[in-house]
């Protein structure tokens, strides 16, 4: 057990540093993420000091179980994938300068707006979608309209990270802990719709307490055009992502997984696009965009998180955090240690090494709870999500400076009440 714990608390401690110190490896014209090669290490260590044998890791991903690792990336691309291409062929952007219209010269207004749009935007896609999506023209109508961006991007980061709890696709981590608790697309909104809600109407008044001085300063109109040169594609998209958000709805009643669902409605788009470019005779740009823009450095992180979390589980250390968590109210004692965590080896390895926590103690109170955890826990530190270093990071090409102090002062400001808010929501209803 020692050695298993040191490796996995090397790979971690290893994971920090290298988002915080050297995100990127550049060679020559090439950059390459560090997080997923510090995981594959960690993995490999794993490998090397007999903490899991290849044929556990083969068991693994060939398990025709729910938790099997390679079920739960077929589905996240492919809800990426479809949220991607609606953003390549500018849907969000028009819903964005369409929204900005609305608020003429409020900035209230315009503050109120746009976090509506973020909230409903991430409920039916995904919180990393629009983050990438929406930061860059936040900080281009700041710009333009000489305002302060901070309000908007805290914000929009805050949003985003909330309301992701509402549906189980919202967010990778609620994907992998609700399939790994057998929870179904319904029954999972039954339980998650309120929490979010009220977290996140408390949410939206805490920040405006914060900017409210800021929002009061005059702003001058954005005269850019909304403007959807593919409006053909954008019907077959939405189409796409609405017959997906319908069949997940029922997929439960007709017993067919989740990810096979998505991956149907991911190929389906994929073959019309291709039969669209073959019927206009033109080259369909958005398809290659959308490919290149689909993370694939998850797949192995992922694989590679799994691999340290099925270790630990086998060498007795989730059965000991499991004992200590049980030993007070388990909503806030898994809440709580799962929002924590999150910011010190990310969401998605936390969510892995917690449903192997949950498994033995087999509580969908805990597992509710760790996935309020998982997604508030984002916006607290930069290494809570991916999100958060792909928002920094985007900040950073646009010489915003929103460094690790200033992230957790907002973090803490916002995140703490809304967690404990949602925590609260969800031990009274269940």
């Amino acid at each position: 057990m020692v050695v298993t714990l040191i490796i996995a608390i090397l790979t971690c401690l290893f994971l920090i540093l290298s988002i915080l110190f050297f995100p990127k490896i550049k060679i020559k014209q090439f950059s390459i993420d560090t997080y997923w090669i510090i995981g594959l290490i960690g993995a490999f260590l794993m490998f090397l000091f007999l903490r899991i044998s290849f044929k556990e890791i083969k068991d693994l991903l060939i398990a025709n179980n729910n938790i099997n690792p390679i079920k739960i990336l077929i589905l996240f691309f492919s809800m990426t994938f479809l949220s991607i291409y609606l953003d390549e062929v500018g849907f969000f952007k028009y819903l964005a300068i369409e929204m900005t219209k609305i608020s003429s010269k409020n900035q209230i207004m315009l503050f109120t707006m746009l976090y509506i749009l973020v909230a409903i935007l991430t409920i039916f896609t995904s919180n990393d979608i629009v983050i990438l999506t929406f930061t860059p023209f936040i900080c281009y109508f700041c710009k333009h309209a000489n305002i302060n961006p901070f309000p908007y991007l805290v914000s929009e980061f805050a949003a985003a990270n909330t309301w992701s709890m509402m549906l189980i696709i919202g967010n990778p981590t609620n994907i992998y802990l609700g399939i790994s608790a057998n929870i179904d697309f319904i029954n999972y909104f039954k339980i998650m719709w309120l929490p979010t809600l009220i977290s996140g109407i408390l949410e939206f008044l805490l920040l405006y307490l914060i900017f409210h001085k800021s929002l009061k300063m005059p702003l001058t109109k954005c005269d850019e055009k909304a403007n959807i040169s593919d409006k053909a594609g954008v019907i077959i998209g939405l189409i796409h992502l609405g017959s997906c958000l319908l069949m997940l709805i029922i997929s439960s009643y007709i017993h067919v997984e989740m990810w096979l669902v998505s991956f149907i409605c991911a190929i389906s788009l994929l073959i019309c696009l291709f039969i669209k470019k073959i019927i206009n005779k033109k080259h369909n740009h958005e398809i290659t965009k959308t490919l290149k823009r689909l993370p694939y450095q998850l797949i192995p992180f992922v694989l590679s998180m799994f691999v340290i979390v099925i270790s630990l589980q086998k060498n007795g250390v989730s059965e000991i955090i499991t004992n200590l968590l049980n030993k007070v109210n388990v909503t806030y004692s898994y809440g709580i240690f799962s929002f924590l965590i999150a910011n010190l080896m990310n969401n998605i390895p936390m969510s892995v090494f917690m449903s192997t926590v949950i498994g033995t103690n087999n509580s969908m109170l805990a597992t509710y709870a760790t996935i309020i955890g998982s997604n508030i826990g984002a916006f607290l530190t930069p290494i809570g999500a991916l999100a958060g270093i792909m928002f920094t990071n985007l900040l950073s090409k646009e010489h915003l400076i929103f460094g690790f102090k200033k992230f957790i002062k907002y973090g803490s400001l916002v995140a703490i009440p809304t967690l404990i808010s949602a925590l609260v929501i969800l031990n009274l209803i269940l």
